[in-house]
């Protein structure tokens, strides 16, 4: 149906009511014709109200309460229609003015009531909790209270002591449509929105007062107020009703509204008016005590708005304390960790700033040392777990002295306002965490350093300075504390200018990669290579992977730094094969850090470099170390999914590590590579050395336990020809080491490659005059 004939309902009820108007006009200037024509007009316009929301519950989707409530409206609409129209038929029998009701119109009117009324009293409001339902039904109660005064004194009490006496059935009728007005008027107050427009449920509400007002009038013209009520009243009840189902139809998105809490002060200024008329007006026959229920009624409501007002300021109480409490909590939340319950960088910062405003202080920061072994190899949680109960250590060793503070990750602080006790807490923090903590009962350490400034001196100049002191804590071997001195400071800002620097130079470009021959030391020959990482700083020169590489491992670069080295490696390998053909290179073997590991990018990293360059998967070997292998079950996840592509692991620095045995069963490992240092002297034969004795049997040991798992090996670090053939008389086959190939550039690797391709069954020798790369 279009919004054109939904419109049209509304009209039409509205044009008939017109016309009762206009009748009544014309009936009272020239009382013509039959009064009977006054019944007409109600079931004329019920008759045209009934389809509009017939209509609606046809066309229009609406939830579960939604459906119900205009189904019930429909049923009323219907059962009062056909009520008033049996009340038309006697009107044309008998006299119109008439002091009763049918009993058919009787039972179908009040059924017609009764269904309105539980339509809008199963209305949703919303309320789930017991509490707020109770201050709800508080408020009802007393609007209702307030209503029912008000319109029984002015509307229903009246006709009970008019002369005219009306009949049961039309006092029934009364009673039930008043009480219909005053709970319709209250419930309407508290619909929040949602299933029925609170609009429309407003316009069914206003068909309950159009009773009062009749009540009103017949008391007023007892002998002939029906027909000015049946013609000009009563069919403002299907006009309403037709203006309801129209905007629910056009109901804006249903939103929540609030509560009109100013109903029950109104309600109760309601039960005053006619409280003032029976104290003050003139008085007049009171045959069923209604003043005394004015009254009563009119004292109830007081009441209950003083219960009401108690329990508002109850609540409101109540609500003060808790957002006190809210706001308390979230100034400790803002001031305090999470984790340990400690002060954290934002509290200390302000305590420490109002001690160096007065007296000065002393500052201890405290930094666990290797913490993220501990995350990588036992997993977050236990590492929660120890920053916990190292947190309660801290707390208990600072004591009355000072008060700790987490200030970031698993960096502590400790500030010291009392004069000469700064060494003394170092020294019960350091014994307190000689024993085992935490529930996994595990050791640490700790590095601290400590610095102290006069009053007057900036928060973040001693930070700075206890910072400097805790790094050269670090430097100098961890596990102990150092008081600041000027200068310290130096070597601090230098690895952090690293840091800064590496970021830069990973952007410019600055890294290359060299490359050391691994040999076969039965021929000589090149068999693969392995890939070094070396940056060429603009202002410094060549800086030794021993100074950048722990840099890039504590600021994170590791990761985008190694897979710039995969990447690289893999096109520089694929390269060579496809220049010097498949036998030219078996293996190319690139360093990978245990950060790297931790990557959750870095299988797809390996994948990429793979696919992208064309390297087959058997030529990459990646190179590890053992305490790298150690870090835990999401580590050796890692590699079991690298080793499933074909992808080679080798094992590097063997047999330096605490669990190099047990790693053999874990690890996918396809080589092994013996440390340099046990290579080193191994040529040594003489009868008293039994260092050289016990590097052989290692070597024997490794080589042996290799073949027997079906491992190949490599010995690192052979520098002159003695030890290369003596590891070869061990078992070893392939060698790694300066006196047969420094690390040189990709283009004089290209240059060895291609005299080894030029004579293919000649013994090669590395140059040894080749330029290497630093």
């Amino acid at each position: 149906m279009t919004g054109e004939r939904h419109w049209r309902y509304a009209a039409l009820s509205g044009a008939t009511a017109l016309t009762g108007v206009l009748w009544y006009v014309w009936w009272c200037l020239a009382p013509t014709g039959p009064a009977a024509l006054a019944y007409l007009v109600m079931p004329i316009a019920g008759a045209i109200a009934v389809p509009a929301v017939h209509a609606l519950r046809r066309d229009v989707v609406l939830p579960r309460a939604g459906r119900r409530f205009w189904l019930l409206l429909e049923v009323a609409t219907v059962l009062l229609t056909a009520g008033y129209a049996v009340l038309a038929v006697a009107a044309f029998r008998s006299s119109p003015a008439l002091p009763y009701l049918p009993l058919p119109s009787t039972v179908l009117i009040g059924l017609g009531l009764l269904a309105a009324m539980i339509g809008v009293g199963a209305v949703p409001l919303g309320v789930t909790s017991w509490a707020e339902r109770g201050r709800q039904w508080l408020d009802r109660s007393i609007a209702f209270l307030g209503c029912a005064v008000l319109l029984g004194h002015f509307g229903l009490y009246p006709m009970f002591a008019a002369e005219q006496r009306w009949s049961t059935g039309v006092l029934a009728v009364v009673l039930m449509a008043f009480l219909f007005a005053a709970g319709a008027v209250t419930k309407v107050s508290y619909i929040p929105g949602g299933p029925v427009d609170r609009t429309a449920v407003r316009l069914v509400a206003g068909t309950g007062l159009v009773a009062a007002a009749f009540a009103l009038l017949a008391v007023a013209r007892p002998e002939d107020g029906s027909i000015p009520a049946q013609a000009v009243l009563l069919p403002l009840v299907p006009v309403l009703i037709t203006l309801a189902a129209l905007r629910q139809r056009h109901a804006p998105v249903a939103r929540t509204l609030r509560s009109d809490s100013w109903l029950p002060y109104l309600a109760m200024l309601a039960a005053d008016v006619p409280l003032a008329q029976v104290l003050f007006g003139e008085p007049r026959l009171d045959t069923i005590g209604e003043g005394r229920l004015v009254i009563g009624g009119a004292a109830l409501v007081s009441t209950l708005v003083s219960v009401r007002q108690w329990v508002v300021n109850r609540d409101n109480t109540r609500l003060l304390h808790e957002r006190e409490a809210s706001e308390a909590r979230l100034q400790y939340d803002a001031t305090h960790d999470a984790l340990t319950g400690l002060g954290n960088r934002v509290l200390f910062r302000e305590r420490l700033g109002a001690a160096l405003a007065t007296t000065g202080a002393t500052v201890l920061l405290v930094d666990l040392d290797d913490f993220n072994a501990v995350n990588d190899s036992l997993g977050h949680d236990v590492g929660d777990e120890l920053l916990i109960a190292f947190a309660a250590t801290l707390r208990v060793a600072a004591g009355a002295d000072g008060e700790p503070a987490r200030l970031a990750g698993d960096e502590f602080a400790v500030l010291v306002t009392t004069p000469g006790v700064d060494e003394a807490v170092a020294r019960r923090i350091m014994t307190a965490i000689a024993a085992p903590i935490s529930g996994h009962r595990l050791l640490v350490h700790a590095s601290a350093g400590i610095a102290s400034a006069p009053a007057g001196t900036a928060a973040r100049n001693l930070l700075r300075d206890a910072d400097a002191a805790m790094y050269t804590a670090k430097q100098r071997g961890k596990a102990n504390w150092i008081r600041y001195a000027p200068g310290m400071e130096k070597p601090a800002q230098a690895h952090a200018q690293l840091g800064g620097d590496l970021r830069r130079a990973l952007d410019a470009g600055e890294f290359r990669l060299v490359y050391q021959p691994l040999v076969d030391l039965r021929d000589g020959r090149v068999v693969g290579v392995e890939a070094l990482v070396r940056w060429v700083h603009p202002e410094r020169g060549t800086v030794p992977p021993i100074e950048f590489i722990p840099a890039a491992e504590r600021t994170g670069l590791i990761v985008p730094l190694g897979r710039w080295v995969l990447r690289e490696t893999c096109r520089q390998a694929a390269a060579w094969l496809a220049e010097f053909g498949p036998d030219a290179l078996r293996k190319a073997s690139p360093n990978v850090s245990v950060r790297q590991l931790h990557d959750p990018d870095f299988v797809a990293d390996v994948r990429a470099a793979l696919a992208d360059t064309g390297l087959p998967a058997n030529r990459l070997v990646l190179e590890l170390t053992e305490s790298a292998v150690l870090r835990g079950h999401q580590v050796l996840k890692v590699l079991h999914e690298v080793h499933d592509m074909g992808v080679r692991l080798a094992l590097d620095d063997f047999g330096t590590g605490e669990s190099s045995l047990s790693l053999l069963r874990a690890f996918p490992a396809a080589i092994v590579k013996l440390d340099k240092s046990f290579v080193d002297n191994i040529e040594v034969d003489e009868p008293g050395s039994a260092a050289a004795g016990a590097r052989q049997a290692v070597a024997r040991a490794v080589v042996q336990l290799a073949d027997a798992l079906g491992l190949d090996t490599v010995a690192e670090g052979i520098e002159n020809q003695e030890q290369a053939d003596r590891l070869l008389r061990l078992g070893y086959t392939v060698g790694q080491g300066y006196h047969l190939g420094r690390p040189v550039s990709a283009e004089d690797f290209t240059a060895l490659l291609a005299a080894q391709a030029r004579h293919p069954s000649t013994v090669m020798t590395v140059d040894k005059d080749l330029p290497a790369a630093a």
